[in-house]
């Protein structure tokens, strides 16, 4: 029986030829990453163990992003505490304010993320790096310690389900689009511990930053990790970006699959997820009447630079509805540069919404953005947990970034055609 791409990764990391579902094994790590939640309990664990050093400093990263900058004292504190790890440390990347931003956009634009790597991070949307065609999962604190400490972890192999991705999707439908139907499909727990692997010829109209999307949220379905299989716009993006060299692997013709699931995108319509789990989902035209106080456009799901132009686009001469507050949120500095010298933030500003720096804030209830009483929010986030952005009576409903802008524009979750007008 053949190898799934998730598979040979683990192997190959493993020093094996081959393995198969259910196995338990222990893989050198490419990269162990923390952000300023979870990494100041893997130091104390790290300490315990008794450890001086890291296992390699360029192989560690630690992102301050949910609660910086700093939102009060025990957030600073907390940040301190890890600045104060890195620095002593040395580890090479350690991202700060001025050069931080949302860990799961920083590391691929970095360079620290590529094909054939085998990653894990305490945050459990560490599977974003999958659309690179790594094998990349999240990860408990304590397994962060141990992997400073020794550049290994335990896996067990994941069982594994393929999607095939057929035609090119419509104009307003985005990789939030697919992730929100596929989890629909299947359930929060649809793909509970396994790998969802994505390929078919629909894969190649998905730019880098709707694959990034889509991996991102495997997790809401339960996913132990989600991945791409690589092709010239993988290729492309790495010779831009990465650090190292990297390695591609492709699934074998007789790799064993639980399920496989074939998915026409050219007749999939832009899709919301309601409260209170992602797999409650209604495309656009189920979606009814439902008013809005907030609208949120960026995380590490949709803070990319896609996201922000097709947002733009369609707020572009136009304003935000009396009464909704709309937070934009780019994912890096690089993207905040970049959106700001294209006019992006002009085009928001005017529209009567905000910028934030990078950073996680409102995902996770955190900052820049929390709920109140009975308030509804349309979020490009990854969750829409009770009491997810605040108060435990609030309400988030996930969509795509263009849904979101749309929804701004017009007071209610709408259809972007609505806005735009067949533009």
């Amino acid at each position: 029986m053949g190898m799934t791409m998730t598979q040979k990764i683990l192997a190959k990391h493993a020093g094996l030829d081959y393995v198969k579902a259910g196995q338990l094994i222990e893989a050198n790590l490419d990269l162990v990453l923390g952000n300023d939640i979870t990494t100041p309990v893997a130091i104390k664990e790290f300490q315990k163990l008794g450890f001086d050093n890291v296992f390699d400093k360029k192989k560690v990263a630690i992102v301050p992003d949910h609660f910086a900058p700093n939102k009060d004292i025990k957030a600073a504190e907390q940040c301190k505490f890890i600045r104060e790890f890195a620095y002593e440390k040395e580890i090479e990347n350690f991202f700060d304010v001025g050069e931080m931003g949302i860990e799961h956009v920083i590391i691929p634009e970095k360079g620290l993320a590529v094909a054939g790597d085998l990653i894990i991070g305490a945050d459990s949307h560490t599977c974003t790096y999958g659309a690179l065609g790594a094998f990349s999962t999240g990860i408990g604190s304590t397994d962060m310690a141990a992997g400073m400490a020794t550049g290994k972890c335990w896996f067990k192999v994941p069982q594994a389900i393929k999607f095939v991705l057929k035609n090119e999707p419509a104009k307003w439908v985005s990789g939030k689009d697919i992730i929100l139907h596929i989890i629909g499909m299947i359930g929060v727990d649809g793909a509970l511990y396994k790998s969802m692997e994505f390929c078919g010829e629909g894969v190649k109209h998905l730019s880098m930053d709707s694959r990034f999307t889509i991996t991102n949220m495997a997790i809401e379905a339960g996913a132990k990790n989600g991945i791409f299989e690589v092709d010239e716009k993988t290729i492309e993006y790495m010779k831009e970006h990465a650090t190292k060299e990297y390695t591609i692997y492709k699934a074998d013709e007789d790799a064993e699959y639980d399920e496989v699931y074939e998915i026409d995108l050219s007749t999939l319509r832009p899709t919301v997820s309601f409260p209170s789990l992602p797999d409650n989902t209604k495309t656009i035209d189920e979606v009814g009447d439902v008013k809005i106080d907030q609208v949120v456009i960026g995380s590490c799901t949709n803070g990319r630079m896609d996201d922000l132009r097709v947002a733009a686009n369609i707020m572009k001469g136009k304003r935000v509805a009396k009464g909704v507050r709309t937070i934009i949120l780019p994912g890096s500095q690089k993207i905040y540069l970049q959106a700001m010298e294209e006019g992006l933030f002009k085009i928001f500003v005017e529209a009567g919404a905000i910028v934030s720096t990078p950073t996680c804030g409102p995902c996770l209830g955190g900052h820049m953005g929390i709920l109140a009483n009975k308030e509804r929010a349309v979020s490009t986030t990854n969750r829409n947990f009770v009491g997810r952005m605040g108060h435990i009576l609030s309400e988030v409903y996930l969509a795509s970034p263009a849904v979101a802008a749309a929804s701004a524009i017009a007071g209610k979750i709408t259809d972007p055609e609505t806005i735009m007008g067949g533009q």
